[in-house]
């Protein structure tokens, strides 16, 4: 970018010093950090008239987790090392004081897991233990040598390079409890700044050195995946400190923040000063802002804020070529051309490293209410869905449970006194003989209304309106908030599942309305075929739709067994998904709303953007990464990725490339 337009458009406001780059940062504070000339003035209306934030805010941010995370975070796992369901004396529990559910023990559930799967939980099974050998590392000398002098923070520990291999996947945690993966990578680096990664990936692409971006780890298609066939060495590029606030325009209400920065640490720093940008994914705990970006990530709270491609300016993207991607101007909206930041969005670090993005942010809501409401079954509630999108009155959030969601949602109480159980057992009555709803197939909808009181009210009438022409009915403000929170929480009862021998994932989509029920019924029968037809009589299949659209839904699936006998259970669990996959596709379902198109589904991706957009991606990727250094090896198959390596030779590892001997190393490393 000239140093003119960059002068134009950057917000005056006070940045942070961190590390070597503090001068050049001193001198400019725009998303653009490269320096300006001091001839020109960032504005051609009076500084007085600008409005500036105090210094105080713009500091480093205290982050969730630390540059070691697994202090922090399970290696082995989701979430907090401290929170987790457990079992004792045959009965389930929750710790955690992170949570609601803190210091709970959940006889209802136990019950239910009982019935649903056949199943006694048990704590005799141990959850794994770190292991002491890891594979031995690939070794760039050169690249090495070169890397030493930028005293950039790097660590070639077994440790941080195992939990950087993977991310969340059902077949990521599997191969890591079994302690299966061959090929993680070769050193981990921390740059804390813009200019620390066009340093270290110029160093990459110099040396033929691959180049893994990794943010919160929550990634659940494999995009994050170390490529287990990848001979040259990896580099896993940790975001997690560049997580600075780095300006506030509080007259446009944007702000620009580094990309590794975590949902929840951005949300409370903003919060401080009365501002929210209310993007909030099921990951919102974990995952990063870079991350959001990469998968063109969906929030629950959409319907007021929008999803990432609504809520983002401008963003700067380092590329292998030593090019910086980044629209010059941010202007609301602009008609020059193809959209650069939608070649960014959704390529899933294949292209280079978003390092900065600048974002709306909006007042934090004076008011926030969470409502339910429970419906006949779930056509009914599919209908008021359509109903409310075609009106567009939503609320922030609106999600509808589907039957089996629903009671999994109730088993997750603590035990109540005598009074409190004397007035469950009269809204059940009230429920089933009053309202005359069978228990065995009513669903329900969770509700967040965020606004000024009054606009809050006149929606929460229009709501409940609309509710009562499907036969629906308010259940509460407090069952709307437990549930909205518990999403937080269920993510914990993968990995509790799995210590208990069932494999249980989550998978989703997004469909036209006119589909939308037929969809959700196709794909519940088709995964019941697959498994009676595998022997699996204990299982779960579920789903909710938790965003609407104008002419469409997003509906996440829940998927679980028992593998008890099963040889292979993360295979078969796979080949089943991959079914669901396929009728989703038949039943006019898309390939993913949210979570991206990674490894797991990278089959799939050129039917869905034809031949044609598929090749218009891989021509992006030859001119921003000739030597496919950012070789994830996501979105085409690893079959046209190795295509692509042998035409270019890219693959061919440097002379100064080396593999240990041996195949295993110890932890010392």
């Amino acid at each position: 970018m000239n140093t003119k337009s960059e002068c134009a458009i950057r917000p005056l406001l006070a940045v942070s010093s961190r590390g070597s780059n503090s001068e050049s940062e001193s001198k400019n504070n725009n998303c653009s950090s490269k320096a300006v000339s001091n001839s020109r003035k960032p504005f051609d209306t009076p500084t007085a008239t600008v409005p500036l934030l105090d210094q105080r805010f713009s500091q480093p941010v205290q982050g969730v987790f630390p540059q070691k995370r697994q202090d922090v975070l399970k290696w082995y796992g989701w979430g907090y090392k401290d929170s987790q369901f457990y079992a004792d004396n045959g009965v389930i529990g929750f710790k955690g004081d992170k949570y609601p559910l803190e210091g709970c023990t959940l006889p209802y559930f136990t019950d239910w897991v009982h019935s649903k799967f056949n199943l006694r939980v048990s704590n005799k099974t141990a959850y794994p233990k770190m292991p002491t050998e890891f594979p031995a590392p690939t070794v760039n000398a050169s690249f090495l040598r070169d890397l030493e002098a930028t005293k950039l923070a790097c660590s070639r520990s077994g440790e941080d390079r195992l939990i950087r291999c993977h991310g969340q996947t059902l077949h990521d945690i599997y191969l890591l409890w079994h302690n299966e993966f061959k090929r993680i990578p070769d050193i981990v680096v921390w740059p804390r700044s813009h200019e620390d990664v066009v340093q270290l990936v110029a160093l990459a692409h110099n040396h033929n050195v691959v180049v893994i971006p990794y943010g919160g780890g929550t990634s659940v298609s494999g995009s994050i995946t170390c490529p287990q066939s990848e001979t040259r060495m990896i580099c896993a590029l940790d975001t997690s400190q560049m997580n600075r606030m780095l300006w506030l325009n509080k007259a446009n209400l944007t702000v620009c923040f580094e990309a590794g920065i975590v949902g929840q640490d951005l949300e409370r720093e903003l919060r401080k000063i009365g501002l929210t940008v209310g993007h909030e994914p099921d990951s919102y705990e974990f995952s990063t802002l870079g991350g959001w970006v990469a998968t063109r990530a969906s929030g629950m709270k959409k319907n007021v804020y929008g999803n990432i491609e609504e809520l983002v300016v401008r963003m700067r993207m380092v590329t292998a070529t030593g090019g910086v991607l980044e629209r010059e101007c941010m202007a609301p909206r602009v008609s020059c051309g193809p959209d650069f930041n939608h070649i960014v969005m959704g390529s899933e670090g294949t292209l280079g490293v978003v390092t900065e993005v600048v974002l709306k942010v909006r007042p934090l809501p004076p008011v926030k209410r969470y409502g339910s409401l429970a419906f006949p079954d779930f056509d009914s509630g599919v209908q008021f869905m359509r109903e409310v999108a075609r009106r567009r009155c939503q609320p922030a959030s609106v999600r509808l449970m589907d039957n089996e969601q629903f009671i999994l949602g109730q088993t997750l109480k603590p035990v109540k006194g005598w009074l409190a159980n004397f007035f469950d057992a009269l809204k059940k009555a009230y429920v089933t003989v009053w309202k005359g709803l069978d228990l065995t197939k009513m669903c329900a909808a969770t509700l967040l209304f965020e606004g000024e009181a009054e606009d809050v009210r006149r929606q929460e009438a229009l709501i409940y309106e609309i509710a009562k022409q499907f036969k629906g009915f308010p259940a509460g403000g407090q069952n709307g908030e437990r549930g909205y929170i518990l999403t937080f929480v269920i993510a914990y009862i993968r990995d509790f599942a799995l210590n208990q021998q069932i494999v249980a994932e989550s998978f989703e989509t997004s469909v036209p309305w006119d589909r939308c029920s037929a969809l959700c019924r196709n794909v519940k029968r088709r995964v019941e075929v697959e498994c009676h037809s595998r022997g699996i009589r204990d299982f779960l299949i579920s789903c909710r739709v938790t965003q609407t659209y104008d002419v469409g839904a997003c509906v996440y699936f829940y998927f679980g067994f028992k593998h008890t006998g099963i040889a292979d259970p993360v295979a078969t669990f796979e080949a089943i998904e991959t079914s669901a996959r396929d009728e989703i596709l038949a039943s006019g379902g898309s390939l993913s709303h949210h979570h991206g198109v990674g490894k797991i589904r990278s089959k799939w991706y050129e039917k869905t953007v034809s031949s044609t957009g598929s090749a218009l991606y891989l021509a992006a990727k030859r001119q921003l990464d000739p030597k496919n250094i950012f070789a994830a090896g996501n979105l085409l198959t690893e079959q046209k990725w190795q295509e692509e390596s042998q035409r270019s030779g890219e693959a061919v590892a440097p002379q100064d490339t080396t593999v240990a001997p041996n195949s295993l190393v110890k932890a010392k490393l």
